[in-house]
């Protein structure tokens, strides 16, 4: 464990966390389930900034604080589920703040080699920079601490050769459920998924009506989430629940739109057109246009004639 007045305190393993909290020695050295209420030692130095190089899952059911993440923050008022993927700075943002709960950890190693070793990078609620937790529903809450408690039961058995496959799919049904229940999350709470949508389009079609294409090329799901305070990842996830399509999907549905506009209302070049809309060759634009609609630019053009 590493720290300095300036930098957030490093935990290289999960032994090294349950040592800063008082707690027991983990009942494995590769995953560990913690109660908040266990907690022995006072924690203000260390919720100054933390960096764990393993896997965190928190259920929160009281907690009334702000935690920071990246850039953004989490908002506790409801209680809920957070997902920090290793090397992430946290932060606890008030004094106040009330932990009652659980914390799954789970170091990469412990996962290495299994499938969900590979399949961890296709739950992106680990990339959100998120600016909401997973808020659940009562019936869901009863899940995901049913699942908790059966990784707790676990890890107070005795080893056995079953015992790392039995966490490995308890884990991926929390994983699994948590994705479902997100998803839940985007449509229920419509009206801020609506609203960052809008938000999202205005930008979108913002950034074709400018200059900013032939100056710095096609816009970027990274560049797009950024103005909007989400993560590529959250974007991506919500307009996939909300519309079908993702966001780059989205990128280009407007690429096709505007390049249709330009093609039947303007005298511009084609090669002109490519280059308007942040194309490098006009060669990569007709096959980009021809892919998404079966005509070459040229053939479109001339349908107006």
């Amino acid at each position: 464990m590493k720290s300095s007045s300036k930098q957030p305190v490093i935990f290289n393993s999960i032994s090294e966390l349950h040592k800063a909290l008082g707690l027991p020695k983990p009942l494995h050295p590769l995953i560990s389930l913690v109660n908040y209420g266990d907690v022995t030692t006072d924690t203000a130095e260390l919720e100054k900034g933390m960096v764990f190089n393993f896997y965190k899952i928190s259920y929160k059911k009281s907690f009334t604080g702000k935690i920071k993440y990246g850039q953004n923050y989490y908002d506790f008022d409801e209680g809920g589920l957070s997902f920090f993927s290793p090397h992430q700075v946290i932060m606890a943002m008030e004094d106040e703040a009330d932990y009652g709960g659980y914390t799954l950890l789970i170091h990469p190693d412990f996962i290495a080699g299994h499938p969900l070793g590979q399949n961890m990078k296709h739950y992106g609620f680990f990339a959100y920079s998120v600016t909401e937790a997973l808020y659940l529903s009562d019936k869901e809450k009863k899940v995901i601490i049913a699942l908790f408690d059966n990784i707790g039961t676990e890890l107070d058995s005795p080893i056995d050769q079953m015992s790392q496959e039995v966490l490995i799919s308890q884990v991926e049904l929390l994983l699994k459920y948590s994705k479902r229940f997100y998803s839940r999350q985007f449509i229920t709470r419509r009206t801020a998924s609506n609203d960052l949508l809008i938000r999202f389009e205005a930008l979108l079609a913002d950034y074709f009506d400018s200059d900013q294409p032939s100056l710095t090329g096609l816009p970027t799901v990274v560049q797009l989430a950024g103005p909007l305070n989400v993560s590529p990842h959250y974007l991506s996830d919500m307009l996939r629940t909300i519309t079908g399509q993702n966001t780059q999907q989205h990128i280009h549905q407007k690429l096709i739109e505007k390049s249709k506009e330009l093609l039947s209302t303007s005298q511009l070049t084609i090669s002109e057109i490519a280059y308007k809309l942040g194309f490098e060759h006009p060669q990569s634009f007709n096959r980009t246009f021809k892919k998404k609609t079966n005509q070459s630019p040229l053939d479109f053009r001339q349908s107006f004639n």
